[in-house]
């Protein structure tokens, strides 16, 4: 069950590094021969849009103990992005094209493809000029549409509002997960470092 467990992860995690560099290879290329940062959704929305619903798998992963992370940290990273990504951009034609789309797709693809070191600077990329500033300047788009409106008719509050709550929530709980990383990245780089004693 251990062998069985350990190939999956590592099947999993190819596919995803591998499809991770695939969505970088076409934004990288797309805007060399337009010369425009604005083709990033074009470019790789449907496949991050894949990964990303995929990636899931990494909250079931925790919950069912086949990796250490548990569930909370891994379901607060699936959530920030599915926020981000499938409620608003895929959603929002309007905010395709904004930069801060290309800054977040970015920074997410080459995080996922080169892990632990590569979070320190992508992180902070990736969730300020990148997925805060993409909300922000959703909410006209959210406000003017009334999003999601059937589904908070029955909440005392709208998706407009509860999106300007996330973004005061937003670096709080982003910082809590940063916190996590490191720490398991201390903890990979450690059992390296002790095996290379050995």
């Amino acid at each position: 069950m251990y062998l069985l467990s350990r190939l999956y992860l590592f099947t999993y995690n190819s596919l995803q590094a591998l499809g991770w560099a695939v969505s970088l290879f076409s934004i990288l290329s797309n805007i060399l021969s337009t010369k425009s940062i604005h083709v990033a959704y074009d470019s790789a929305g449907q496949l991050i849009w894949l990964l990303q619903t995929c990636s899931f798998l990494e909250v079931i992963h925790g919950a069912i103990g086949i990796v250490p992370s548990g569930v909370l940290f891994p379901f607060l990273q699936w959530g920030g992005r599915t926020l981000f990504f499938l409620s608003i951009v895929r959603t929002i034609d309007e905010v395709q094209e904004l930069p801060s789309v290309f800054i977040t797709f970015v920074a997410w693809s080459v995080s996922e493809v080169i892990r632990y070191t590569a979070f320190i600077v992508l992180y902070p990329i990736g969730l300020f000029p990148g997925e805060m500033w993409l909300m922000y300047e959703a909410l006209p788009y959210v406000k003017k549409k009334n999003l999601y409106a059937d589904f908070f008719d029955v909440l005392p509050f709208s998706y407009y509002n509860f999106l300007r709550v996330m973004l005061l929530c937003y670096p709080f709980l982003w910082l809590k997960l940063y916190l996590h990383l490191f720490k398991q990245r201390g903890s990979k780089l450690g059992k390296h470092h002790k095996k290379k004693k050995q």
